[in-house]
């Protein structure tokens, strides 16, 4: 750790320079600000999810010393390839539960998209890479005109707007579809969702291209800090000017793009629309995403955490076939890594004591008001104070 004086003459510089970092958060001029050396900064921002990490380590070396086949090439690219949807919806999800809120439509927005390429390419005959911009693009209006105008702008409770969005899309889907599965021909759509270059498959690249987009937007734009501050401190967004309507919309706007890309993940893999598609992936979503460090009242996450998450759950259902194990216990395991995750939120928000005193009383002790000073793009609280 180095200290570096605010103000006054250190190494060589002029004393009326202010220290920019020590501006932007707001020290007053003489105090000094302690700045972390990069190793320790990386460690510590490792905390949220290190638990995730391990178990993720485990899981490998488990099946590694047990399952001949689960290093096998072929193994690996399926693993990848079938969990690129829900990577794609953990992203979004990401964005919406550090706004501080949840998307449960996230699902139905999958099915959606299918039934769009469906529409557009064996109805329309549309230009098969025209009609993907366009049904992600749809997805995207969808989420923003509905989940984030009913949450942004008319200030509904996020889980009954998104639940009412859940419904009507499962709703229109069934009634577009009949209930029924249909072929979708597209050669090239096919080739989307299952070919690779080299040994890496298309949608792994087509995952790893959303995640620098994803993590470009969240630490590098102005965008990304009034999402952290509008999840951590909302009175305090408002009060440092930033528009949280339009905030709340931008991000259902990404939380619907990521849904309709990884609808169109799973059309090309499968070259036909489901209506069913995406039926369990809004809460298998929120598992990886909690279960990677994201706090769900919003202000703190990682999509470093969100990945770890994902790949947690992947290798844990990967794990279950080659096992031999019923599939159903992997829905059983989903379900309690979310609880366990919900549990250690609220653990790290109030402390440990604080749950216990939960089933004598109502409420718990908060853990006060976040300003936007504590909570920066990698959910880290400040060192600096006034």
């Amino acid at each position: 750790m180095t200290e570096s004086p605010v103000t006054g003459t250190h190494g060589g510089r002029s004393p009326d320079i202010v220290d920019p970092i020590s501006h932007a958060v707001g020290v007053t001029p003489g105090f000094t600000v302690r700045r972390a050396n990069p190793g320790r900064r990386a460690v510590r921002g490792m905390r949220d999810y290190f638990g995730a990490l391990a178990a993720l380590i485990i899981l490998v070396i488990i099946l590694v010393t047990t399952q001949d086949t689960f290093t096998d090439v072929s193994n690996v690219q399926n693993l990848l390839q079938t969990n690129a949807p829900l990577f794609l919806v953990s992203v979004g999800m990401t964005f919406t539960i550090i706004s501080g809120g949840f998307d449960l439509s996230v699902g139905s927005m999958m099915a959606v998209s299918e039934e769009l390429l469906l529409l557009f390419i064996n109805g329309a005959h549309m230009n098969p890479g025209l009609a993907v911009v366009v049904t992600v693009l749809c997805c995207g209006a969808i989420g923003a005109l509905i989940n984030g105008v009913a949450i942004g702008v008319f200030k509904l409770n996020f889980f009954v707007a998104t639940l009412g969005t859940m419904i009507l899309l499962q709703g229109v889907v069934l009634v577009a579809s009949n209930g029924t599965t249909k072929v979708i021909n597209s050669t090239w759509l096919g080739s989307l969702g299952n070919h690779t270059i080299g040994i890496v498959p298309i949608p792994v690249l087509i995952c790893a291209g959303v995640l620098i987009v994803a993590w470009f937007l969240l630490w590098l734009t102005a965008f990304g800090r009034a999402v952290y501050c509008v999840g951590g401190n909302p009175q305090a967004a408002r009060l440092s000017g930033i528009s949280i309507p339009w905030t709340i919309i931008a991000v259902y706007g990404i939380s619907g793009l990521c849904g309709g890309l990884a609808g169109v993940v799973d059309a090309g893999r499968l070259t036909s629309a489901t209506p069913t598609a995406g039926s369990t992936l809004a809460l298998t979503s929120a598992a990886a995403v909690l279960l990677g460090g994201t706090a769900l009242g919003g202000g703190i996450g990682k999509l470093a955490g969100t990945t770890i998450g994902v790949l947690v759950l992947a290798v844990l259902g990967n794990g279950v076939n080659l096992l031999g194990i019923s599939a159903y216990w992997q829905d059983v395991v989903t379900g309690a890594v979310l609880l366990i995750a919900i549990l250690l939120d609220q653990a790290n928000k109030s402390g440990v004591l604080a749950i216990f005193r939960q089933y004598g009383r109502l409420g718990a002790p908060s853990a006060g008001p976040r300003t936007p000073d504590d909570v920066g793009p990698d959910g880290e609280r400040s060192t600096a104070r006034a």
